[in-house]
Order: C-alpha cells, then structure tokens, then sequence
C-alpha cells in the first residue's frame, strides 16, 4: 500500500526556521523523516524549531547558511550529509524573499540582484547540488517553492519578486524533464495568501488582510499547516506519477 511514509529519508528545508517552512519541515519529520533545518538568521528560532520536532519524537538538526551563495550551498549539502548520514532524499526549496516593495521606476540593479538571487538561484543551484545524491540512487523528490503572484503579477511594487516566482515555474518544469529519467521528481507549491506567516505580517496591511481574505472562495486565509499537507503529498510515494506540475495553494483565489 502506497503511504506517505518517509522513514530513513533525509530532507532538506531551507528557509524552514518559521512560517511555512518550519510547518513543512515538522509535517515531513512527522511522516519519519529526518529533517535538516536551514536557515540564514535568527538561530534561536531554528533551535527550537529542531527542539519541537525532537520533543515530538522525530529527528532534525539545524544548518546556517546564505542559500543565495554557491560556497554556502556546496557547505550546506555537505554539512547535512555528513551530519545526517547520507545524502538528501527530499529537497524543499522553501526560502525566498520579497525584500521591500520597490516600484519599477525606483528599482535598482542591487535590490533586482538580491530578489533574484534569493528566489530563484537559491533554487537552481540547491537543485544541481543535491542532484547527484538522488541520481545514484534512483530517485528523490524536488519541491520548488512559487507564490500566486507568478500569474497575475503580485501587489503594487513586487512586479520583480514575481517574476522571480514565474522563473521558478518554468525552470522546475525544464529540471522535470531533466529528472524523470533518474527518478527524480520536480513539482511546485505556489501559495496565495497564506497568513501567520512573516511575510503578510511584514508587507500587508489590515485593511488588504480583510479585502483579499473576503475575495477567496473557502472564505479564509490559508495556514501554514495548508502548504505542509500539499509539500508531504509532493514527498511522498503517493505523487510518483506526478512531476513538473504546481499546486495552487490558494483557496479558490486563482483556479487553472
């Protein structure tokens, strides 16, 4: 029988210290994985990030590193791999950032760089890094992390973070074709309003709360705990037939 059981998998979460990252990482830990937690700062909160999950019975360890760096990618696979005893199984590209909402005419090449880099080559080389583990084995499972914003564009003044979220969404779907051969699958989560998280806390005010939530269908603003369900789906053997799709997360905000 097809489960999600993920016991003696090692899984990756960057950005997975809070929010929705944190939430993916315990949900997968929950499943058997063992679980490394990145995290760029705020080290206490991935220090108890790891002390839930162990509280709860699973295994985790924390790793600092700067995903927007090759060295710091390179240390980070092997730190993990070392630590963990093997290499990575499940590789969920969760960190990402906005920055700052900057309009177009008040754009420079140092705030483009930051969001792109932070986006979307996080992603492209997190992938190429793990990719050798998976491909001596025979498999694994890539999760690359989008936002409703890669189709219509986000709010006022994150027209660049959203076109770092549509790269996203073509590149997994080219990296898809790459994998399948080995086995390895390349799918997307792209969250809409996911609330409790720091991002909505940081760029949203009160009253755009209150009008987005009042648009959505299910009549609520997602949780965290709505993107980790989805992320365990895409890590598990129950999406073996399933590569170089995306998955809205979103309520009924945006239907393909």
């Amino acid at each position: 029988m097809i489960t999600t059981d993920l016991t003696g998998q090692i899984a990756l979460v960057t950005g997975g210290n809070a929010g929705i990252g944190f939430a993916i990482a315990r949900k997968l830990s929950q499943a058997g994985a063992k679980v490394a937690i990145n995290y760029l700062s705020k080290r206490e909160a991935a220090e108890q990030a790891v002390r839930t999950i162990r509280e709860e019975g699973g295994t985790a360890e924390c790793f600092q590193a700067d995903v927007t760096r090759i060295a710091g990618i390179e240390a980070l696979i092997s730190q993990v791999e070392r630590t963990l005893g093997g290499t990575v199984d499940i590789l969920v590209n969760n960190a990402g950032h906005m920055i700052e909402r900057v309009p177009n005419a008040e754009m420079t090449e140092e705030r483009y760089n930051q969001i792109m880099d932070v986006n979307l080559k996080s992603t492209v080389f997190l992938c190429k890094a793990v990719l050798p583990g998976m491909t001596a084995k025979g498999k694994g499972k890539i999760v690359n992390m989008a936002s409703l914003a890669a189709h219509n564009g986000g709010g006022p003044g994150a027209s660049v973070y959203a076109a770092s979220k549509a790269a996203v969404l073509a590149y997994s779907k080219g990296l898809a074709k790459e994998a399948a051969p080995h086995g390895i699958g390349v799918n997307v989560l792209s969250p809409g309003f996911i609330g409790q998280t720091a991002f909505h806390s940081t760029f949203t005010s009160d009253q755009a709360r209150k009008a987005t939530v009042a648009g959505i269908p299910l009549g609520r603003e997602g949780t965290p705990e709505d993107v980790a369900n989805c992320a365990l789906f895409l890590a598990s053997p129950l999406s073996d037939y399933l590569t170089g799709e995306t998955i809205e997360i979103n309520g009924g905000m945006f239907m393909r």
